[in-house]
């Protein structure tokens, strides 16, 4: 198999490891930093050239930065036009890059997830805040990311300084309500195809409510129940992705995703638990191909 890992950077962790894993096996892997890549858009022979080589790959696993998810999701679509196996697929990436698509997606199914709101004009910050369930509350930046622009408030008139504040700046946020009791923590749950090969628990500081590892928040294996394992799996299929990180909170009326990752870092997580999570992410690259080359040939 010809791989092809779309990463701004070789020696990333999770990139590093994708790339062991890979010629453990045996295949010719190659990483890519996809804003270097460009696109020849024509009919019928659409390519992607990279310094002015043409890109030929069986199958490629996208590992796009969240700032940088327009280019990068064109770069994958564009492979999804050269009938590339992209795993996850463009739309998917999309879907899960921006909270508020992910949180309407996931409210037309029985993934619960916490009572959200989402609002333009300042002057319906009070509906808003009602609408969660009043203070403490979170408001959370769609633009955010590993815990930067999440904010804790626990009065009413802080909130709406806060959430005043980021819509002056024309920011869009999120207002969901705070689980107080995950103590600080949540579940990461590594899903692959549909099952969960590996998860962690992660913990705050004690000095912050964000878990986020980037933010000093330790990771330790944790046993799943079954509805944890099967909110995961329901998660990640209703965003359709193929690999994600599914964030869940533990509270008193079962599991709430609070965001689903499709590219998930794996330095913690292995580190963590022990397992070859780059191993796994690549053997699923091949059965997908697999299955891919099976319905071509059924086809043709």
């Amino acid at each position: 198999m010809k791989l092809g890992i779309l990463s701004r950077g070789p020696h990333l962790y999770s990139t590093r490891r994708l790339v062991e894993a890979a010629e453990q096996r045996g295949h010719d892997v190659r990483v890519v930093d996809y804003l270097r890549c460009y696109m020849d858009i024509t009919s019928r022979q659409p390519q992607l050239l990279f310094r002015g080589e043409a890109l030929k790959f069986d199958a490629v696993m996208p590992r796009i930065a969240s700032a940088r998810t327009f280019y990068g999701t064109a770069v994958v679509r564009q492979f999804e036009m050269m009938s590339v196996l992209t795993v996850n697929e463009s739309q998917a990436i999309s879907r899960s890059r921006d909270k508020l698509r992910s949180l309407q997606m996931l409210s037309r199914t029985d993934v619960a997830t916490p009572r959200s709101g989402f609002a333009f004009e300042t002057q319906d910050i009070d509906s808003l805040i009602e609408a969660v369930g009043g203070p403490p509350l979170i408001v959370k930046l769609l633009e955010g990311t590993q815990g930067v622009g999440v904010v804790l408030v626990e009065s009413r008139s802080a909130a709406r300084s806060v959430i005043d504040a980021f819509r002056q700046l024309e920011a869009d946020i999120l207002v969901q309500e705070f689980i107080k009791e995950a103590n600080g923590c949540d579940v990461r749950c590594l899903v692959i195809g549909e099952t969960v090969v590996a998860a962690m628990e992660r913990r705050s500081d004690k000095n912050d409510f964000r878990s986020n590892l980037h933010l000093g928040g330790d990771g330790y294996p944790v046993d799943l129940t079954e509805e944890e394992r099967t909110t995961a799996i329901k998660a990640t299929k209703a965003l359709g992705l193929e690999i994600a990180g599914v964030d869940i909170l533990r509270s008193n009326r079962g599991p709430l995703v609070v965001e689903v990752n499709s590219s998930p870092g794996t330095q913690g997580i292995e580190t963590a638990t022990g397992i070859d999570i780059g191993g796994l992410m690549v053997d699923h690259v091949e059965y997908c191909l697999e299955l891919l080359n099976q319905k071509r040939l059924e086809t043709a």
